[in-house]
This record gives structure tokens, C-alpha cells and sequence, in this order.
């Protein structure tokens, strides 16, 4: 069997045969195995895994999917299911996994240690391991920063025709607009989704990389991204991303004032799986992610910003530091239902 499993998955069954083809290796046999769901998509994560199979002798059998294929398949193989971790990445569908009973707490006073109490689910049944920021990008040569202070001065009407922005099904904006509810009440984060739906400068489309190059393009002055995606084009060798990064800038908002609370933030995490056969391995698993050269994997593989330690990345250093909102990530999760029906009484197709 070979040691990396990969499969596009149905949101239906799954097997008796594909579970006894998981754990019928020969490292299932002395019990160095450990499963894994999952559905972080970035080739740089195999260093990541390489890196725990080369220091435990535990061999990762890894299964990737989209997310709710993933859950799905999770739901249906119930107790039968081989899965001993569920790694993903946003904080709804953690939320939405722990809501389905897909994870088991856990005890870790390594964890525990390690990653910070608003990035872990209370009872421990997952952990943030990396995060990422969500910043406004901006053309230099259309404005000045400081027009631009917090996400709530996107409203402004002086933006109209002026944002670019990706679809409300979008996870990340989600997120985002649930972290607006946990600071202004849903009365007002509608008033802010219906301000930003009134200034776009086209229907939304695309994802976080074409908001960013249709700013560089002058289709719009201002969009919304995640940092790691501003951090791939910094990166990049080639003279058109170069050129490209060079007309924007990045605005990490409220940061300072009334509406300081800090840029908001997202995470990709993980949990023990509440049927996982090797529990012991999976919990071994977790506590390697949360160490100083698993989080560099993270810093340098993605670009995405360490929970653990600060990141050594040139690209991340460029962008520059900021204050993010230190709002427990479960609360955003469990906003997500508000933030959904709002995008939908606002017209944020």
C-alpha cells in the first residue's frame, strides 16, 4: 500500500473493503500508523509529514478531500471509520466537525502549552496550528492608507465602484463577517455587508489571488484577501507578479481607535478523530504540529503566520506586523449560521 492515499471522495459510502485496505499495512501490524483526513490542499505540507514519519517511525496513510466530502465520509463510516486525525482548514468546518461529533477530546499539556487558549476548542477537542490574517489590499497609487483604519470605513461611500471582493460562500469571509457580528451585534454587521455589496465594483467572482490582481489591473482600488495569498505573489520570480505587487499595499485594520480590536484572523487546525485506532499517535501528531520545526513547515511551506514562535519568513516580514483580534476562534465558528443569512438578505451573491 502506498504511504500517501489520495482521492477525490463521493459525499456518499464509504466500504467495508477501502477501511480494511487502510489499516491491513505492515506498520499497522507493530502500530506505528496514524490516518489521516485530510483537506489542506498545499503540496508544501508533504516536508510537513515527511518530517513526523522521519523522527516517530509512524507512517501517515493520508486521504484528501474537499471538506464536506471529508465530513460526510466521516459520518458514514461511523464507528468503523480508520480516521485518526481530521486536519482542515478554516474555523467553521472545525466547528461544524466537533457539532457532528467527528472529534474526541483530548488532554495534552503540550498543547495546552503551546497553543493559545482563543485557539483551541475549550474542552480540547481541536487546535489551531497555524493562522491566517485577513488584510485589506489597496492600490497605492489610488489612495492613502490611513483612508482605510478598520473594516468598517469600507462602508464609506466614497469606495462605490471601488471593492473587489469573492463570493459570500467564501469560508474566509464568513468568518469574517462572524467576527463582525461577535463585535457589533447582527444589526450592524448586516449595515457593514450591505455598505460593502453597495461600494463593489463588479459581482463577486474568482478567488483571493484574482481580488488581488484586479486591483493590480485597475478594475477596482481595494480588496480583501488572506496574507498568504499576497505572500505567494511577493515570492514569485516572475517579472508580472513582481510588477503586480509593486502598485499595492496592505492594510492590516483596527488596529489603533475606537474600532481597534485587531485584524481579523483565521485558522487551519486539527483534532483526534472520535473512533481513531491509534489515539496515541494521533495525539503525537498534534503535539509535533504544535513544535517549532512543524510550525516553520507552516511559516515557510504556505506562508501562513505560526501559533508557535514567530515566523521566519521574508515574505510574511515584508507585509509587516500587526495586532489581530484576539476574539475566540469558536465564537466566530458559531456566528457562522447569522453571517450566512445576512449575506443572503444583503444581495452578496
Amino acid at each position: 500500500m502506498k504511504n500517501t492515499l489520495r482521492a477525490i471522495l463521493a459525499t456518499t459510502i464509504t466500504t467495508a473493503t477501502t477501511v480494511t485496505a487502510f489499516i491491513s499495512t505492515s506498520a499497522a501490524a507493530d502500530g506505528k500508523v496514524l490516518n489521516l483526513y485530510s483537506s489542506r490542499h498545499y503540496q508544501t505540507d508533504e516536508a510537513l509529514y515527511t518530517n513526523f514519519e522521519k523522527a516517530t517511525g509512524i507512517k501517515i496513510n493520508r486521504i484528501e478531500a474537499p471538506e464536506d466530502p471529508l465530513l460526510e465520509r466521516m459520518k458514514n463510516e461511523g464507528a468503523r471509520s480508520p480516521a485518526d486525525v481530521l486536519i482542515t482548514v478554516d474555523m467553521g468546518r472545525l466547528l461544524k466537525a466537533q457539532e457532528a461529533g467527528l472529534f474526541q477530546p483530548i488532554k495534552s499539556s503540550a498543547l495546552d502549552k503551546h497553543i493559545p487558549a482563543e485557539l483551541r476548542a475549550p474542552d480540547g477537542s481541536w487546535y489551531g496550528f497555524s493562522v491566517r490574517a485577513r488584510p485589506i489590499i489597496y492600490a497605492k497609487a489610488k489612495l492613502n492608507p490611513t483612508e482605510l483604519p478598520d473594516y468598517e470605513s469600507l462602508t464609506d461611500p466614497k469606495w462605490k465602484g471601488k471593492i473587489c471582493v469573492r463570493s459570500s460562500s467564501s469560508p474566509y469571509n464568513i468568518s469574517m463577517l462572524s467576527s463582525i457580528i461577535a463585535a457589533h451585534g447582527p444589526l450592524k454587521a448586516e449595515e457593514w455587508a450591505r455598505g460593502i455589496v453597495a461600494n463593489m465594483a463588479r459581482a463577486p467572482k474568482g478567488g483571493d489571488t484574482d481580488q488581488i490582481k484586479a486591483v493590480a489591473a485597475g478594475e477596482c482600488d481595494i480588496a480583501i484577501s488572506n496574507t498568504y495569498y499576497f505572500a505567494r505573489l511577493l515570492k514569485s520570480d516572475k517579472a508580472e507578479n513582481k510588477a503586480l505587487v509593486a502598485k499595492l499595499g496592505v492594510i492590516f485594520p483596527n488596529q489603533n481607535g475606537a474600532n481597534g480590536r485587531g485584524t481579523h484572523i483565521n485558522i487551519s487546525g486539527a483534532g483526534v478523530a472520535k473512533y481513531a485506532p491509534n489515539k496515541a499517535n494521533a495525539i503525537k501528531f498534534l503535539e509535533y504540529l504544535a513544535t517549532p520545526e512543524a510550525q516553520s513547515y507552516f511559516a515557510n511551506g504556505n506562508n501562513e503566520y505560526p501559533v508557535v514562535g514567530k515566523a521566519s519568513n521574508r515574505e510574511l516580514d515584508a507585509i509587516g506586523s500587526f495586532k489581530r483580534d484576539p476574539l475566540k476562534m469558536d465564537m466566530v465558528g458559531k456566528n457562522y449560521a447569522a453571517a450566512a443569512q445576512i449575506f443572503d438578505r444583503v444581495g452578496w451573491k
